[in-house]
């Protein structure tokens, strides 16, 4: 079992209700699973958000916490909903309807990485896919609801963002001849979990440190934007994907020599989406 389900960063004083959430930059891999898996240690990793927590680790500085998960996403998928159960590895669960990403092996706990390639030999116990999402999945999600819940009830509003890393071949079939390739992908579920004002602020932050964004397409959001965005409740979801060509090489899964010239970019963008969700501290104390 990984040695924890997450680890948190807080600010010294909370100022701004946005809350950084990286759930796939975990890289805690146990020996345990390590020795259940056909796939070696670099190929493992392949799903992963590898340094994402890094480019967005600034948000303390800010005046806002930052989620980062310690388990892979090899082991427990910490963006897909805790029932979705994959009938085709774990062992006793039942096909209900049809999920494209349960389908693909792409459930709460997978059983594939990047290119469909089986983690497994064989199936895992129903026992052990619980024991992974009560140890895992459950902690990581009460703690984002909880620190959602926080910046709500300080700030009478709160904006996660969601923080995920993008393949760069991931872009090829959504391209248009004459639309640059986007090197920032931002999700808000085509409008559904955040208001508009909030997301068009996250792409600006973007658009104004130099990077091409997109929207939606081809990455609109999954679990995290769905449970945590209630925009008419003023609590909203952003999903955020990076093309990690940018930053990293992407075969061997180790910082670029770009890396710290994207992150200190990427220091800036953080300050900024800090700021949207800021309040005067002042002001609070006289409310």
């Amino acid at each position: 079992m990984p040695s924890t389900a997450y680890h948190l960063h807080l600010p010294e004083t909370l100022s701004s209700c946005v809350v950084f959430a990286s759930p796939h930059s975990g890289r805690d891999y146990p020996p345990s699973f390590l020795a259940t898996t056909q796939l070696d240690e670099r190929t493992i990793r392949s799903s992963e958000d590898a340094w994402v927590d890094r480019l967005f680790d600034s948000a303390p500085e800010h005046g806002a916490p930052l989620l980062r998960a310690g388990a892979p996403r090899a082991y427990v998928d910490l963006n897909r909903a805790v029932d979705e159960l994959d009938p085709a590895l774990i062992e006793g669960v039942r096909r209900s309807g049809h999920n494209p990403r349960v389908a693909s092996g792409l459930g709460v706990v997978p059983r594939v990485v990047a290119g469909g390639r089986a983690i497994y030999r064989g199936k895992l116990s129903r026992l052990e896919a619980e024991r992974r999402l009560q140890q895992i999945w459950r902690p990581y999600h009460e703690k984002l609801a909880s620190l959602l819940a926080q910046s709500h009830a300080v700030f009478g509003e709160a904006i996660l963002i969601d923080c995920h890393s993008m393949p760069r071949e991931a872009l090829d079939g959504a391209l248009r001849n004459g639309v640059p390739r986007p090197e920032i992908v931002i999700g808000d579920r085509f409008g559904a979990s955040s208001a508009a004002d909030v997301v068009e602020r996250v792409e600006a932050a973007f658009r104004a440190a130099g990077f091409v964004v997109a929207r939606n397409t081809p990455f609109a959001g999954a679990y995290s934007t769905q449970a945590y965005g209630r925009p008419l409740r003023n609590q909203h979801a952003v999903q955020v994907e990076i093309d990690r060509s940018l930053y990293m090489d992407e075969r061997n899964i180790c910082p670029s020599a770009d890396f710290e010239d994207v992150r200190r970019v990427l220091r800036g963008v953080v300050a900024e989406l800090a700021a949207m969700g800021a309040r005067d501290q002042g002001q609070l104390a006289a409310e």
